[in-house]
C-alpha cells in the first residue's frame, strides 16, 4: 500500500498445560512461554508500531506476592522495549543466583513473569492519542483473584456511546470514553456480578468466605459472563483476556470481521491474529491451527480444559477481505495464493490498456507489499505469452525456419525492479513546495530500462486509498524514465467507504474514489444529488441503527467504474507529467473470485456487515458537508 494507513492490532495468548519444571526439562528453560509470547510478537511485528504490551499471571501464588506482572511501551521499537524491560528485572537475580535463576520452582516463587500465562498485544491506534494509557494489555484489578481481568483486543466498537451510556445508568463511572476502557468495565461489570452471585449460592451452602474463594474460581462461567457483556456490542473485534485466577479466553464477533487463530496439545495452548506465526513460532502444520468461529470463544479453564463455545449468534460471515490483501503476513498459504490470483486477474484489463504490446511492456510493483499479486500478475502474462507464440509457429507451420523461431521465442514478460523506497522523509520546517521536493525523493527509480517515448510501465500496487503518495512522489519519479505510458494497477477494488471496524479509513474526504464520485456529479451538472443524500442522512440520523440505511451509496449510482477511474486518474496525473497515464482497480467480482471465504466488502461496496456501519458511513457524510473533522462514530 503506497498510502500508508494504520489498521488492526495484533494479539497474542500463550496458556502452559504443564509445570515450569516440564519445561525446563524438555527445552532447558522455564522461560519457555515467555520466549515464545517474544516470537509470536515479532512475527506480528506488522499489526502494531505504536505500542506493545505483555502480561503474565502466576498460578498458586501465597497471599502478599504478586500473581500479575505487566510491562507496556510507546518506544519506537515497543516489542524489544517491553522485553527489554522484562530481562532488566530479571537479569539482577540471575547475576546473584545464577544457580538458583536455573530452578524452575525458585522461579517460579521469586520471579517476575515466571508465570503460566501470558497475553500480548500489538497496537496500532485508529483512535485516541499514542500514549501508554491507550496500550493493551489493560488491566481492572481486585483484592479478590477471581475479579481481576486483563484484556487486550483487537477491535472497534461503532456503539461505543450506547453501551457506555448503559454503564453509567448501572452506576459506573468509567475513567475514560473509549471502546477499550468501555469493553474492559462492561465485562468487568457482569464478572462482578457472577462472584457477588456465587459468593451467594456458596454461602447459602454453609461455605465460608475462605472456602468460597476457591469454589468460586472452578465454577465461573466464562461463556455467560461474555455473552452478558457482548450482547449490545456493534462492531468488528477480537479479543483475549485473562482473569486473576487463571482462566484465559479470546472471542470473537459474530460476522467474523476480525481474525483469530489457535493451536492446543497437551503442553501448550496458543492463540494469535495470525495462523502463520503460529505455525512459524511452534513448528507445526498449517492444517494443525483453527480458526476461531464467528460468535464463539475460546475458553482454557484454569484446570486445563479448553473448549470453544458459542457466546454470541453468528451472522453471516464477512470476515475483513483487507487481511487478505495486504495486513496480514503473506507467508499464510492459502494468503499467499490468494494474493496471486488478484494480480492475475488483472492482466486481461492491463493487456487491453497496453495493446497488447507485451514486448514493449515493463512489468514492477509498489510496495513490496504487492510482490505476491505481482507474480500472479506476471504468470498470467506469462501464460499469454506461450499463447502468442504457439500460435505464431502453428500460423507458420512448414515455413518456421530456425530464424522465426528464435525470433518468436525472444518475447517474454519484461520484469524489472522500477523503484525503491530510498529514504524516510523527516519532519522539516519548510515551505509547502520544498516539502513536495522533498516527497518526490520518497522513491528512487532504476534507470537504463525503459526505452524514452516507446515502453510503456506496468505499476502494481495493492491498493489506492488517497493517491497522495502516487500524485507527490511515485507517478513524478517513474516519469523520469520517460515511458511512453504509465498504468498504475490497485489488486484491490476502489476504496469508497469509511471502515469502522478498525482500519483507520473513517474520512470521507481522505477516499480519492470518493473525491472522484463527488467532481463526476459537479461537472454533469449532478450538484443536487449532494444535497439530496445530505438531506436523506440527516433525517436518519437519530434512528435506531437497525433502519439506517447507506445512502451515500447514491454518491456513486450515477457512474461506471471506469468513469471514477478515469476521474481518479484526473485527480491523481501532476501537471507536469509527460507520459500518458491509466489507473486499473479490481473489480468487487473478482476480489470475491479470489477470496472466497472472506468477503467483507464494506469499504468497496457500503454493505456494512453490522448496522452500526451504515449509521458511521452516513455520519462520516454528514461530517464531510459540515466540514466537520473527525471519526464518524
Amino acid at each position: 500500500m503506497s498510502d500508508p494507513i494504520k489498521h488492526e492490532c495484533g494479539i497474542a495468548l500463550i496458556r502452559l498445560l504443564k509445570p515450569l519444571e516440564f519445561y525446563q526439562q524438555k527445552y532447558g528453560s522455564w522461560m519457555y512461554g515467555m520466549n515464545k509470547m517474544y516470537l509470536l510478537m515479532e512475527k506480528q511485528h506488522n499489526r502494531g508500531h505504536d505500542g506493545a504490551g505483555v502480561v503474565s499471571v502466576k498460578f498458586d501464588v501465597e497471599p502478599g506476592k504478586r500473581f500479575l506482572h505487566r510491562y507496556r511501551s510507546t518506544a519506537k521499537d515497543p516489542i524489544r522495549d517491553v522485553f527489554s524491560q522484562i530481562n532488566a528485572d530479571l537479569e539482577p537475580f540471575h547475576r546473584q543466583n545464577p544457580n538458583e535463576f536455573l530452578d524452575a520452582s525458585w522461579a517460579k516463587d521469586n520471579l517476575p513473569f515466571a508465570g503460566e500465562v501470558y497475553l500480548g498485544h500489538l497496537r496500532y491506534g485508529t483512535f485516541g492519542g499514542n500514549n501508554i494509557e491507550n496500550v493493551h494489555p489493560v488491566l481492572r484489578e481486585n483484592n479478590w483473584k477471581t475479579r481481576n481481568l486483563a484484556l487486550a483486543g483487537n477491535f472497534n466498537l461503532t456503539n461505543v456511546s450506547e453501551v457506555f451510556n448503559k454503564l453509567v445508568e448501572i452506576g459506573q463511572f468509567p475513567k475514560d470514553y473509549s471502546d477499550t476502557v468501555t469493553i474492559l468495565e462492561n465485562i468487568g461489570h457482569f464478572l462482578d456480578e457472577e462472584n457477588e452471585n456465587l459468593v451467594s449460592r456458596f454461602k447459602q451452602k454453609g461455605y465460608t468466605k475462605k472456602d468460597i474463594t476457591p469454589l468460586i474460581a472452578q465454577s465461573l462461567d466464562i461463556q455467560k459472563i461474555l455473552k452478558d457483556s457482548s450482547k449490545k456490542w456493534d462492531g468488528g473485534y477480537a479479543i483475549a483476556g485473562i482473569f486473576g485466577h487463571g482462566d484465559s479466553f479470546v472471542m470473537r464477533d459474530p460476522a467474523g470481521i476480525r481474525p483469530a487463530y489457535y493451536y492446543c496439545n497437551d503442553e501448550v495452548a496458543v492463540i494469535a491474529s495470525e495462523r502463520p506465526v503460529i505455525q512459524t513460532v511452534f513448528n507445526i502444520r498449517f492444517t494443525d491451527i483453527k480458526e476461531v468461529k464467528p460468535g464463539h470463544a475460546v475458553i482454557i479453564k484454569r484446570d486445563g480444559r479448553i473448549t470453544e463455545q458459542q457466546v454470541l449468534e453468528p451472522l453471516p460471515r464477512k470476515s475483513c477481505s483487507f487481511e487478505r490483501i495486504y495486513f496480514s503476513r503473506g507467508s499464510d498459504r492459502e494468503i499467499y495464493q490468494e494474493r496471486k490470483q488478484l494480480g492475475a486477474l488483472l492482466a486481461p484489463q492491463i493487456l487491453k490498456s497496453v495493446a497488447n504490446d507485451i514486448e514493449h511492456t515493463v512489468f514492477s510493483f509498489i510496495p513490496n507489499t504487492a510482490e505476491s499479486a505481482f507474480y500472479g500478475m506476471v504468470k498470467s502474462i506469462d501464460n499469454e505469452v506461450k499463447r502468442i507464440q504457439k500460435k505464431q509457429i502453428l500460423e507458420l507451420g512448414g515455413k518456421l525456419t530456425e530464424e522465426k523461431l528464435e525470433k518468436i521465442l525472444s518475447l517474454n514478460t519484461r520484469i524489472d525492479k522500477v523503484a525503491i523506497k530510498d529514504i524516510k522523509l523527516r519532519t522539516f520546517i519548510s515551505q509547502e513546495n520544498d516539502r513536495n521536493d522533498l516527497a518526490a525523493h520518497v522513491y528512487d527509480v532504476t534507470y537504463g530500462i525503459v526505452e524514452n517515448g516507446v515502453d510503456n510501465l506496468v505499476i502494481i500496487d495493492d491498493s489506492i486509498v488517497r493517491g497522495t503518495t502516487l500524485k507527490t512522489s511515485i507517478l513524478k519519479i517513474l516519469d523520469r524514465l520517460h515511458p511512453k505510458k504509465i498504468v498504475i494497477v490497485s489488486s484491490a477494488p476502489q476504496i469508497r467507504y469509511p471502515d469502522c471496524y478498525g482500519i483507520d479509513m473513517a474520512n470521507l474526504s481522505d477516499f480519492v474514489a470518493f473525491r472522484a464520485a463527488i467532481e463526476l456529479l459537479i461537472e454533469n451538472g449532478m450538484e443536487a444529488l449532494i444535497t439530496e443524500v445530505y438531506n436523506m442522512a440527516k433525517v436518519q440520523q437519530n434512528f435506531p441503527k437497525t433502519e439506517i440505511v447507506n445512502y451515500v451509496k447514491k454518491i456513486y449510482e450515477p457512474f461506471t467504474d471506469e468513469q471514477i477511474s478515469n476521474k481518479i486518474r484526473d485527480l491523481l496525473k501532476p501537471t507536469e507529467m509527460d507520459a500518458e497515464f491509466e489507473i486499473i482497480y479490481q473489480t468487487v467480482d473478482n476480489l470475491h473470485l479470489a477470496c472466497p471465504n472472506d468477503t467483507g466488502d464494506w469499504y468497496f461496496t457500503g454493505n456494512y456487515p453490522t448496522p452500526g456501519g451504515n449509521k458511521v458511513v452516513n455520519t462520516a457524510y454528514i461530517n464531510y458537508i459540515e466540514n466537520k473533522s473527525g471519526r464518524a462514530y
